[in-house]
């Protein structure tokens, strides 16, 4: 059954080409912030971290109302360093908004963040962002990002791709780069019609596997992810089947579903919505929280190795909590 009246869609992209920025501009166009209200710049980036370096470390999850339509927005990081983040968060999307810069046109992390969601099916609207910027070439970087879905495998129908110019920080997107329109609602007309309703059963078991974990100080860990099928309820009865194998019961205390910038409780959330659930006190990533009675088992996520691991452990050095001073063999 299709859910018509929701969008999931993630938002992906190399650092600095503009992905916050047009989040920002989209929550305006669809009337999140009263016209007089002053809110900061990147306002998803509300991490230290993120603040501090000016950049997407942890995916966000927030929603839009367009059309009488829900639009999920999942912004996710785009430096390098974080891309195992992306490849998680792509799971609870149906397709994906290419952000590329007119003027650098598609880089290193461009290929990485596409790569995975060419390999998940994801329906790719591609949008020319910086279409303001002193030597841009939007032209330019469609056909570069067209040679590298080529590059990358990409079907026939992913190769008919969308494509919408916008300056984000100008607050404006187009179908033509000189059309002269100066709101966002090209961009929202294309995610209504391009980005795949989830197809899913509503009448099935419960089936959602935790995609990203978030904590709170008052209620514990905060499984994230996309409702794949059924309909989950507050004080629900469910099996956690973690991705070793091993499997326990445990209780939903709430059910949360994303409204605007922050989560909504809700007493029930139906199958493809992405949503938060609280009570599931060992929940981590990979985890399916699924019907009792009719367990559903769903592929572990599969996450790309990290170039390099470090183990921190204590010193079994046979000099250890010893005071001396020779501190260097060149002291020997």
């Amino acid at each position: 059954m299709k859910q018509e009246n929701i969008r999931n869609v993630a938002i992906i992209a190399h650092v600095d080409h503009g992905k916050t920025t047009l989040v920002d501009r989209l929550l305006w166009s669809s009337h999140v912030f009263r016209e007089n209200q002053e809110v900061a710049e990147r306002v998803l980036d509300s991490n230290d971290q993120e603040r501090e370096r000016g950049i997407t470390i942890l995916s966000k999850n927030i929603s839009i109302h367009y059309k009488d339509t829900k639009i999920n927005v999942i912004d996710t990081p785009g430096h390098a360093d974080f891309g195992g983040e992306v490849e998680r968060v792509l799971n609870m999307a149906d397709g994906a908004l290419l952000i590329v810069d007119a003027y650098e046109g598609p880089k290193p992390q461009t290929r990485f963040v596409l790569s995975h969601a060419l390999e998940r099916g994801l329906r790719i609207v591609v949008v020319v962002n910086k279409i303001d910027r002193p030597n841009a070439n939007p032209d330019a970087a469609v056909d570069k990002v067209f040679d590298l879905m080529v590059e990358l495998g990409a079907s026939d129908e992913q190769l008919d791709f969308p494509v919408v110019y916008a300056s984000a920080v100008n607050g404006y997107a187009r179908y033509d780069v000189n059309d002269g329109n100066m709101d966002m609602v090209p961009l929202l007309d294309t995610i209504l019609k391009e980005i795949p309703c989830p197809d899913v059963d509503v009448d099935g078991p419960v089936a959602l596997q935790v995609c990203t974990v978030d904590h709170s100080s008052y209620e514990g860990r905060i499984g994230i992810g996309r409702l794949q099928s059924g309909t989950i309820h507050e004080k629900e009865q469910v099996l956690v089947i973690q991705p070793d194998g091993n499997r326990y019961n445990a209780q939903i205390r709430k059910v949360y579903t994303f409204e605007n910038l922050g989560k909504a409780e809700v007493p029930e959330a139906s199958a493809g919505d992405i949503v938060a659930v609280i009570g599931v006190e060992q929940t981590d990533i990979g985890d399916v929280i699924t019907d009792p009675e009719n367990p559903v088992e769903m592929e572990p996520l599969a996450v790309e190795e990290p170039t390099m691991a470090v183990v921190f452990e204590a010193s079994t050095s046979p000099l250890v909590g010893r005071e001396g001073d020779i501190v260097g063999a060149r002291q020997l």
